[in-house]
């Protein structure tokens, strides 16, 4: 028996969190037939029994672990957490390309707080992990670029390795800090669903679908006005996203969402950077995800 990996499980465990097998040596889950895609966990459409196997029980994990050397990893679902994964550029050597630790970075002063001092681990590429708790009621899932490049998150679906495994690229070890702390209000903003902007018919008339789209973005505007300090940027980030789709479907000229939604921005009190940075990357993501109209056959 490694006693330091069933050390590493019973630790986990002891946060509340629940654990699983992984094979030895690798991040791929024990138990017979997963499959683990190597950036987003499991692979789409995959049963998820790690997920429902995962546990607490010091004695289940005694046993499990009696088996043989497993790395360890934590459901992040099921146990109540939002991790974010900080991630390295693929060419370690490039002076140019910033690391996922130095995005999150900015996004957390473009926010107006520091860096939440909360657990984390270094993984075995060297990147972060930030854990996170995440309030009752809350069901995130897996993301990967919606915060940030080289930011993903893992939530419901998804799984992190623990500190105390090792892998051929390295360990996985926990970095000095506090114990874990609530998802900030404005990273939780981000990752939760946009409310779906009013979406004309898939049978309407040009001028209908207009009309939906500038319903849209005058609900939109005045939601990130009237933003209070904290959420701002989340909330024009989030209104940039949503209408974006409109521009996308040419229902709404690019030149006027973007105007709108700066001058709600700047009422609101973000700067006029602030405000450009935001609505540019939102904007291209949208435009890029909705080139086709939902509702519409192909």
């Amino acid at each position: 028996m490694n006693h330091g990996l069933l050390n590493a499980a019973l630790d986990a465990s002891a946060h509340g969190w629940h654990v699983f097998p992984l094979r030895p040596g690798t991040k791929r889950p024990a138990l017979h037939g997963e499959q683990a895609c190597p950036r987003t966990g499991p692979c789409a459409g995959g049963h998820r029994k790690w997920e429902e196997r995962a546990t607490t029980d010091p004695d289940r994990i005694r046993a499990t672990w009696s088996h043989g050397p497993f790395n360890v990893g934590i459901a992040t679902g099921p146990s109540g957490l939002l991790v974010v994964d900080l991630d390295m550029p693929k060419d370690k050597h490039s002076s140019d390309a910033p690391d996922g630790a130095a995005t999150f970075g900015a996004l957390c002063e473009r926010a107006g707080h520091t860096v939440p001092a909360t657990y984390r681990t270094r993984t075995a590429s060297g990147g972060t992990h930030l854990y996170f708790t995440v309030p009752d009621g809350i069901r995130l899932t897996n993301t990967a670029g919606t915060v940030g490049e080289l930011v993903d998150t893992r939530a419901w679906g998804g799984y992190v390795v623990a500190a105390g495994s090792t892998t051929p690229a390295g360990p996985y070890e926990a970095l000095c800090g506090p114990e874990t702390v609530p998802l900030p209000g404005w990273l939780q903003s981000i990752l939760q669903p946009a409310p779906r902007a009013p979406q004309a018919p898939s049978g309407a008339l040009p001028g209908q679908a207009s009309r939906y789209a500038d319903v849209a973005l005058t609900a939109e505007a005045r939601n990130v006005a009237t933003a209070q300090p904290g959420a701002r940027e989340a909330t024009l980030f989030r209104a940039a996203r949503a209408v974006g789709r409109f521009v996308a479907w040419g229902d709404l000229p690019r030149h006027t969402v973007e105007q709108a939604l700066q001058e709600a921005g700047e009422a609101a009190g973000l700067t006029v950077a602030e405000c450009r940075s935001t609505l540019r990357s939102a904007l291209n993501w949208s435009i890029t995800h909705n080139q086709q109209r939902r509702g519409n056959a192909a």
